[in-house]
């Protein structure tokens, strides 16, 4: 653990111990030393304590001597170590035990207590206090050696090592008397040890090798440390009083305390002449050695004064009183403790000096320099040292330079608010002290006057006032922020304010102390006070600019004023600011300056308006009556404010009301002058406002400074008559008004925030007022261009007075509005505290919302105005802004209006909205119905106080009207029947809106606050109109909302249901349980009430009718169903619920023996929904296997027996191919199709039965089967009823899935027969279609008509035959179910009777197949041939598919299952076709279709993926032919040339997406659809380059063709859904924890694409697509790419420029591709058969080595490769480890050939050393080597050199020649330079 020793490690360990040294400096101490090393004294005990001889340890534990020993060390660590080590076993030891090691531990202690480390020194003191405690008593004995260092660790610089070594002390002598009497009794052993280490040198401090630096800072640390107990001891000693900590206490002298003092002093004499008086030390750099001189100095002036004699007088006199050249503030406190202590005992001291030079030129410096940052400490000394200094010495220049000096040195720029409070405390407190004691030293009165008027005149006013007068006005200006100010020394020098008060304070502290002094004395400042307001006034007039600088002066009477207050002085007034506003008034009158107004009117705020008891009140309301108020009232410029605050400052209480009386009347005679002229005087106005609001600010002022009972503290003491007339004269007035009416009646009501309510007039005259601000406001609503905001004019008729103001002119309606805005804006909590008007404020209210509700209407209008609509509507559009604007700002207060105010607007406004959802038709239905919930949202948030009044809000909007609801009475949960007439129809639409209003309140508010009503607490408080609080459930709602259905913008199955769910699924049953138990018992009565409607689904297919609730047509069935399927697939409603609900409605089919039809046709779609649920719990008991159909329960034989029932009721039925109709047999068939259920495994691949049925119940069925068989049922097939054919297909689905194992041959041809017939109809349906497609295109191939194309072509896809898509539907689910039976044939029957093992079925089943595959190409083609004339008529006829999703779904799976050999011959008939496009770009068309399926897209993947037609999707033509070669044969044949001139073209759909698409892609959505398709075009591309051989030809073309033309951006677009974030931080974590999804799933699929070779598992689990599973294909492609491709992605990732991103995809690529990639290519080359004798490969897996030996004859050469980590990025390594007989140029080059071939290889890298060592075998064949390249065999194409020099014969690779030919700019030849 220790240091290295030795001058090496010296010089290492200076640097580093010096740092960390002056890392651990305090802050407060320049020179605060923090460790000493060596020792002084005594000295060791045995200079050897490893030797035998060494006896100081005889007696110790030999564990503790151990660790004593290690405290020599010079390695702080280990004596820290040794230390805690020791400290643990003291206290483990009894005091006997420790008692012998103390001489060994004194010695030690001396030498620990002086090192660097103060760690060291810390654990030293801890360790002290164990043994201390330890041993007790037992330290006596050794006391003597311990004290003096323990002493002296008490001043240790460190606080941490000095609080130590206190803890220590007292830990030995608890009691203050006795570590006293320890000091007593060792006093002279302290003194001695103190004598030492004051006579130490630095190079004396260590025995060690220690850094110069290091041996300085000890010795320093050591001298201060030394001095500060010298000085504490003496203090302790000698002086009777205690000063140091732990001794404050002690009262009684103790024993020998006599001697002790003795001793002390001379000890101290000794020291104090062998030191020189410690003068030397002053000298020292540190400032903590100096301090502690500065406190030795202080304790012998104050305990051993006879030390100062004659002799060394002159010199300490000149150095302590000289002191003020010490510029280091920690040592000024110390410093000015000798300075005063020294003057205190030597009075005649400055004698002895030259005073000027020694001593006041360098104070004069001190204080000049602001104390040198020691103002906390110096400045309070300063009236000390002044009262210290003899009178002899002072004069007036003496003052003046004291002053001068200090007042330079104040720093107001960068000094702290502390320093300047002790500046002008002590400059106060000096300047004060001069006055008071000027007779010390002027002895005649005429002298101390003289120098009283020299101290004001220069000091006072030219110095601080002047300085004062520099400020500008902080009005404008944050107390942080500094102000500008200008002195006689600085110009342009920032203050802060604080600066200035303190200032002001001082100055005015200053003037109180003169005062009393003499009277006359306060007119030397008063004079150039008063000059100074003159010439500011003066000065505004004479420049004609605004200027601030009256602020100062305002300031300062601010602090007069409150300094006359605290002291209950008078002079501030009457010597002051009387004389100047005397003298200032006239002036201010003559110049009507503003700053002199604000001047007077400030002063008379202060100081009061009549302060002269005996001023008559008369004369003073006559100079206010006759000057003041015509004055202060006339004109309207920049003064008038400052005029009117003038005038009311001097409003006095004794007469208020008369002084108001003669202002209003003055002003309503100025305001009326111009009434002939029929408006008002619009200044005047303008200035009764402005007088009006700073009355008001002064009704509040007297309310807030004594009581309301006060005149003019209440507003209607301010009340006038003509001020009311006034007012409501220009509320009334028509327009034009004048540009401050509103103005003036808006100061008039008050109410322009929450706290200005004041009134000047009445309550009758504000409720006029207010009555034609909303007459006015109605007259705008009536003018709205908006349909809507017209109607709801009509809702404010109620109000008296509100209507009749029509204006015929546009203009008047929006000036007049203008002006009620803005008097409402002025004065809203006016109109907020009229409570008892409810009707009226609420009416005003509404209006703005509704003003405010046109502005938004308007803006979503505004996309469909022209320019001149908008001129014309700008004016309108203005005042709706600021309505909207203030509304908007004040939207958190409306909740402050009462409960009847609020209710009041809420129902205007309800209304409104009502209204407008049915009448508006100017806005798109949208934007209009998205602008309606907001509005509802803003009335629920401005206007609701709790949940019962938005749930009372909520009510009024969903109450009953004319036009809502629909479906549902609300009041009694009734019904109503679907519309009867047009106008019906055209309100039907409104309801449509209404209801998409809801959808969007439901997803904002939540749906149990607008359906279920459950988030009610707590029951409102009762009021007089609560009539009932109680608020239910809104199931009515629920069921209009699933009738309604669609809407604008949302449905029931895709909003609201999902909300249902959420909302159910967050509360317990008991919450919604009774909310969806009613909202089901209205749809069922619906349902049932309008069954007569319900028309029977015969024409749709099986089983899409639980999830196309859309193909219902009838409403409330529609909704039931959709209801009830959504709360059993949630499992809100569970088994015994359902089999409730069956009982329930097998109940309602029968009504007393008759059937209910209704009921009867409303039970299929019902149980189709419910049977399942009700099969659920017998499936998971017994599975599908289960064939004895023995119900689990009685429930379920129940519902057994009620379907056997139904059963042998059709049967008796005629068959249905006899066409016979009647007895509901339709209805009952369906009935008995929904109790068989099937559902989809995987897609609708495997159909799973959902009901195991029993015997008796599969024997009725298969006899209702077989019943159909009628003999002639083949020949009438094709003239059957599409309902017969329905009903038959439905039949056989059941039949097939649920007795199939009971058919025999005639039942499967039956079966056949039918399926084939169905089958091929379709065929022949969908190839019309493609036909007419292509005829269509051709026609108008020329045409640029695309209108008319694509209106034919929605006419050509529009199937006319629904019934005929439905029935194919059921055929193909029949013939699915039939192959996954032949499929699972083999292992789930031996029975080779069974009729499925025949070889008989399969020409059918090929023929069904291939039927199918026709299908499947028809519709593609029809896209393709479409797509060719313009992407929106391919989008037709993709978008035609969605109509039938199932059936092409169940098409797509019969695709993906078709065999091989039926693909094949599938495609040659569609070839033979001979339509536009042909079967290849049909399967691009559905793969890349703009509206696509997935299962579509994945059966056209499936097929362009798979043999055969995988080698037909790729290459475009004329390049197929040159790829159709023998693979077996090439490669024995080991032809590897390819030559560069024969290009590929890959087909035109994928060229696009490989080349050009990643560019667009990559900024584009991550579910973009385009980047769907380029993700699959990269899929087919890899499957189809992972398909070719290896060295294959058309496998190295399509490699040359990726790594030339494909765009390497594909890298990007993929790594776009890898989060490698994520990546990065699980791989830093390194934990087995479970992976991100998304993380997870892409790292998954690229390991399984890099082992497998294969993509196909990656594009079947992409649909539907999401962020995960687009992440996996991204995962998939980026591993297969790395197999097939890494030279090609090594390339991308080299150019990347973002290290980090770089970074993050190495690092993924490393933990999750890399591993796989290696394993995967060391096994290729290890299964790779090279079947050569020359050359051998083996494999290293545990090194991922791979060494491949070449032998030829005498020659030969091993290589070994080295696959790195982070495979492919990292280059992999190539060594040669043995060659013999090759030169070395050779090796060379062979090993670069290899590491080239291994570099460049895209593909495996057995093909790379396959292709490196038929490199060797051709250059041994004497091929020529390539000049450019020196290889024979190209590392990029594996072409040979063809291209010969027609000059010197040379051949190039033709790669080569281009590089060299684009990189050279000639082309020449390499070689020979001539002209190639």
């Amino acid at each position: 653990m220790g240091r290295q020793k030795g001058e090496g490690a010296r010089s290492k360990a200076c640097p580093s111990s010096s740092s960390l040294a002056a890392s651990q400096l305090p802050s407060s101490s320049a020179a605060a030393a923090v460790g000493f090393g060596g020792y002084v004294g005594s000295s060791r005990l045995d200079s050897s304590l490893s030797t035998q001889d060494s006896t100081p340890f005889l007696d110790i534990d030999s564990e503790v001597a151990q660790h004593l020993k290690r405290l020599a060390r010079k390695d702080p660590s280990t004596k820290l170590k040794a230390l805690a080590s020791l400290s643990a076993l003291l206290k483990q030891k009894s005091g006997k035990e420790i008692v012998p090691i103390i001489p060994q531990w004194a010695f030690e202690y001396k030498k620990l207590l002086l090192d660097y480390n103060r760690e060291v020194r810390r654990a030293t003191h801890e360790t002290m206090t164990n043994l201390v405690t330890a041993v007790g008593r037992d330290l006596a004995p050794h006391l003597k050696s311990l004290m003096g260092p323990w002493w002296f660790s008490q001043f240790d610089p460190s606080s941490e090592v000095s609080q130590a070594a206190k803890h220590s002390l007292q830990a030995a002598f608890p009691a203050q008397e006795k570590r006293l009497d320890a000091l007593i009794l060792c006093t002279t052993e302290i003194f001695m040890y103190l004598e030492e280490n004051l006579k130490l040198a630095p190079q004396n401090l260590s025995d060690k090798a220690v850094a110069l630096d290091e041996l300085q800072e000890m010795h320093q640390q050591v001298i201060s440390s030394s001095l500060l107990a010298l000085a504490t001891l003496l203090d302790v000693l000698v002086s009777v009083q205690i000063e140091r900590p732990g001794f404050e206490n002690v009262s009684t002298e103790p024993k020998h305390a006599s001697k002790a003092k003795a001793t002390a002093i001379s000890f101290a004499e000794k020291l104090f002449s062998a030191h020189k008086c410690f003068l030397e030390f002053l000298k020292s750099q540190s400032p903590a050695v100096r301090s502690a001189t500065f406190s030795v100095l202080r304790s012998f002036i104050k305990n051993i004064p006879l030390a100062f004699d004659d002799g060394n007088m002159k010199t300490l006199a000149t150095t302590v009183l000289g002191a003020f050249q010490e510029k280091d503030p920690a040592c000024h406190s110390s410093m000015w403790d000798a300075i005063l202590l020294f003057l205190k005992r030597f009075p005649n001291s400055w004698t002895t000096v030259n005073v000027q030079k020694s001593v006041f030129d360098r104070f004069w410096s001190f204080i000049r320099n602001g104390c040198f940052g020691s103002q906390q400490v110096s400045y309070p000394a300063l009236v000390l040292f002044l009262d210290a200094i003899p009178s002899k010495e002072l004069g007036d220049h003496f003052f003046l330079d004291f002053f001068h000096n200090l007042w330079a040195g104040r720093n107001p720029v960068h000094s702290s608010i502390a320093d300047q409070l002790a500046f002008f405390r002590a400059f106060r407190e000096c300047f004060i002290w001069g006055l008071h004691n000027a007779s010390r030293f002027f002895h005649s009165v005429d002298s101390a006057s003289h120098f009283w008027i020299t101290l004001i005149d220069n000091i006072l006013v030219k110095l601080l006032w002047q300085d004062y007068l520099s400020s500008v006005s902080s009005k404008d200006q944050d107390t942080d922020q500094p102000l500008h100010g200008k002195t006689t020394e600085t110009q342009n020098v920032k203050y802060s304010i604080s600066y200035f008060q303190e200032l002001g304070k001082c100055i005015v502290e200053i003037l109180s102390a003169i005062y009393p002094l003499e009277q006359d004395l306060l007119s030397f400042f008063s004079m150039p006070f008063q000059e100074t307001c003159q010439g500011l006034l003066q000065k505004k007039v004479i420049t004609e600019q605004p200027t601030l600088n009256i602020e100062p002066i305002i300031r300062f009477l601010s602090l007069l004023d409150q300094h006359a207050k605290q002291k209950g002085e008078a002079w501030p007034l009457l010597h002051l600011v009387g004389p100047m506003l005397a003298k200032s008034f006239p002036l201010v009158r003559s110049l009507d300056s503003t700053d002199g107004v604000r001047l007077l009117s400030i002063s008379v705020s202060i100081f009061g308006a009549r302060k002269d008891s005996e001023q008559k009140l008369e004369y003073f309301l006559q100079v206010y009556k006759e000057t003041f108020v015509p004055w202060c009232l006339h004109g309207h410029n920049c003064g008038t404010s400052a005029r009117l605050d003038l005038l009311l400052a001097l409003l006095d209480d004794e007469c208020l009301s008369e002084q108001w009386h003669a202002v209003i009347t003055y002003a309503m005679d100025l305001v009326n002058s111009k009434v002939g002229s029929g408006s008002m005087d619009s200044n005047h106005l303008a200035v009764l406002a402005m007088l009006f609001e700073k009355a008001r600010n002064e009704i509040r002022r007297k309310v807030g400074k004594d009581s309301f009972l006060r005149l003019g503290s209440l507003p209607d003491h301010w009340q006038h008559e003509l001020l009311e007339a006034t007012a409501v004269s220009v509320a009334f007035s028509l327009p034009p008004f004048g540009t401050s009416d509103a103005q003036f009646v808006c100061s008039v009501l008050g109410g322009a925030t929450g706290g200005n309510l004041d009134s000047f007039v009445s309550r009758k005259s504000v409720v006029l007022i207010f009555k034609e601000v909303l007459r006015k406001l109605v007259s705008f609503i009536l003018d709205s261009p908006f349909n809507s905001v017209k109607q709801a004019g009509a809702l404010f008729t109620s109000v008296d007075n509100c209507t009749g103001l029509e204006s015929k002119n546009p203009a008047n309606v929006v000036d007049m509005a203008c002006f009620v805005l803005e008097i409402f804006e002025g004065s809203f909590f006016c109109l907020r505290a009229l409570d008892e008007e409810s009707g009226l404020v609420s009416s005003i209210s509404a209006a703005v919302f509704i003003i405010d509700w046109e502005y938004r209407m308007t803006l979503a209008l505004d996309d469909a105005l022209d320019d001149e609509s908008r001129k014309k509507i700008k004016a309108r559009l203005d005042i709706c802004e600021s309505a909207h604007g203030y509304q908007s700002k004040m939207s958190n207060f409306w909740k402050s209006f009462s409960r009847d105010v609020r209710k009041g607007i809420r129902s205007i406004l309800i209304c409104t909205i009502r209204s407008a959802i049915f009448t508006e038709d100017k806005l798109d239905t949208n934007k209009f119905v998205s602008l309606c919930c907001l509005m509802v949202i803003d009335v629920l948030e401005c206007l609701c106080q709790d949940q019962y009044e938005e749930q009372n809000l909520l009510d009024h909007l969903l109450s009953k009207g004319d036009m809502w609801p629909w479906w549902i009475i609300p009041d009694f949960n009734s019904l109503k029947g679907p519309a009867k007439s047009d106008t019906e129809r055209v309100y039907a639409y409104g309801n449509y809106k209404f209801v998409s209003l809801i959808d969007k309140l439901i997803c904002k508010l939540g749906f149990h606050k607008v359906n279920a009503c459950d988030d009610l607490d707590t029951l409102p408080l009762p009021t007089k109109d609560t009539t009932n609080t109680e608020v239910t459930s809104r199931a009515w709602l629920a069921a209009e909302i699933l009738c309604t259905w669609k809407w604008p913008e949302g449905s029931a199955a895709t909003s609201f249901l999902p909300l249902l769910i959420s909302f159910a699924k967050s509360r317990n049953y008991s919450s919604y349980g009774s909310f969806v138990d009613s909202t089901f018992n209205i749809l069922l009565d619906g349902a049932l009430v309008h069954g007569e409607n319900c028309a029977q689904s015969s024409l749709h297919s099986w089983p899409t009718l639980g999830e196309d609730m859309g193909d219902i047509q009838e409403p409330f069935l529609r909704a039931l169903v959709s209801f009830l399927f959504t709360l059993l697939k949630e499992n809100i409603w569970g088994t015994e619920k359902a089999m409730i609900l069956f009982q329930l409605l097998v109940n309602k089919l029968f009504i007393g023996e008759a059937v209910d039809k209704n009921c009867l046709r409303i039970l299929p779609p019902i149980l189709c929904v419910l049977v399942p649920t009700l099969c659920q719990r017998s499936i998971r008991s017994s599975g599908c296997t289960n064939t004895d159909g023995k119900p689990d329960s009685l429930d379920e034989k129940q519902m057994q027996d009620t379907i056997k029932s139904w059963l042998q009721r059709i049967l008796l039925f005629p068959p249905l191919v006899t066409g016979q109709t009647g007895q509901d047999r339709e209805e009952w068939f369906h009935l008995v199709f929904s109790c068989y259920p099937l559902r989809a495994m995987g897609g609708v691949e495997i159909m799973k039965l959902d009901r195991n049925i029993g015997q008796e119940e599969r024997i009725l069925l298969l006899d209702l089967f077989r019943k159909q068989r009628h003999e002639n049922s083949r020949s009438i097939a094709a003239n059957q009823l599409p309902v017969v054919q329905m009903l038959l297909s439905k039949l056989m689905v059941i039949s097939v899935c649920y007795c199939w194992r009971e058919f025999d041959e005639e039942d499967w041809e039956f079966l056949f027969f039918h399926l084939r017939y169905w089958i091929e109809s379709a065929v022949v349906m969908m190839e019309e279609v493609a036909e007419n497609v292509n005829d269509a295109v051709t026609e108008h191939s020329s045409s640029d008509n695309l209108d008319l194309i694509c209106e034919e072509l929605e006419q050509i896809v529009l199937v006319s035959d629904l019934s005929l898509i439905n029935i194919t539907k059921n055929s193909l689910i029949s013939f699915s179910f039939f192959c996954g039976l032949l499929e699972l044939q083999p292992t789930e029957d031996t029975d080779n009777l069974n009729p499925l093992r025949t070889k008989r079925w399969d020409p059918i089943k090929n023929q069904i197949l291939e039927s199918i595959l026709r299908i499947f190409f028809s519709t593609g083609i029809a896209e393709a041939i479409a797509g060719s004339y313009s992407y929106e008529a391919a989008s037709i006829i993709a978008a035609s598919r969605f109509y039938h999703w199932s059936f092409w779904e169940s098409v797509a799976s019969s695709v993906i299952k078709s065999p091989p050999y039926t693909r094949d011959e599938a495609v040659k008939s569609v070839e033979l076709w001979g339509l536009s496009k042909g079967p290849i770009c049909s399967l691009y068309a559905i793969l890349f279709s703009s509206r696509p399926i997935p299962s579509l897209q994945l059966a056209a993947y499936a097929v362009l993926s798979m043999e055969p037609v995988s080698k037909l999707a790729i290459f475009g033509e004329g390049s197929a032919r040159c790829f159709d070669v023998d693979s077996n044969a090439y490669q024995e044949s080991g032809h590897l040339d390819l030559s560069t001139e024969e290009n590929i073209h890959l087909m035109e759909e994928l060229s696009y997406m490989i080349e050009k698409l990643p560019s667009d892609v990559l900024d584009m959505d991550l579910a973009a659809e385009q980047r769907v398709h380029l993700f699959l075009a990269w899929s087919l591309l890899l499957s189809h380059l992972a398909s070719l051989p290896s060295l294959s030809s058309p496998r190295e073309r399509l490699v040359q063709y990726i790594q030339n033309s494909a765009n390497p951006l594909i890298l990007d677009c993929l790594f776009q859904h890898l989060p490698l974030d994520l990546c990065l931080m699980h791989v830093l974590k390194k934990k087995d924890g479970e992976l991100p999804n998304v993380l997870s799933k892409a790292a998954t699929a690229a390991t399984c694409s890099i082992t497998t070779g294969s993509i196909l598992f990656s594009v079947e689990s992409l649909w539907p697509t999401g962020p995960v599973e687009m992440a996996a294909l991204a995962g998939a492609i980026y591993g297969l790419m790395l197999r097939m491709l890494p030279a090609y992605v090594r390339g991308w990732f080299s150019d990347l420029r973002d290290r980090s991103t770089s970074s993050l995809i190495e690092s993924f690529t490393r933990t999750w591709c890399s591993p796989p990639l290696v394993a995967n290519e060391l096994s290729l080359i290890k299964t790779e058969n090279f079947t050569d004798e020359n050359f051998s490969v083996s494999v290293s897996k545990s090194a991922n080595e791979v060494v491949a030996t070449y032998t030829k004859d005498e020659t030969g050469m091993d290589l070994v490769i080295r696959l790195p980590a982070s495979y492919p990025f990292r280059p992999v390594d190539v060594d040669c480890m043995r060659s013999l007989g090759i030169t070395e140029l050779k090796q060379r080059k062979w090993l670069m050939s290899m590491m080239l071939f291994v570099r460049n290889q895209n593909g495996a890298l057995a093909e790379a050393i396959r292709i490196w060592k038929r490199n060797f075998d051709k250059e041994f064949e004497g091929v020529e080597e390539c000049p450019i390249c020196y290889s024979v065999i190209h590392t990029v194409n594996h072409s040979l050199p063809r291209l010969a020099c027609k000059t010197c014969k040379h051949k190039f690779h033709a790669a080569c020649l281009y590089r060299w030919f684009s990189t050279s700019h000639k082309s020449s030849c390499p070689l020979c330079q001539s002209p190639f």
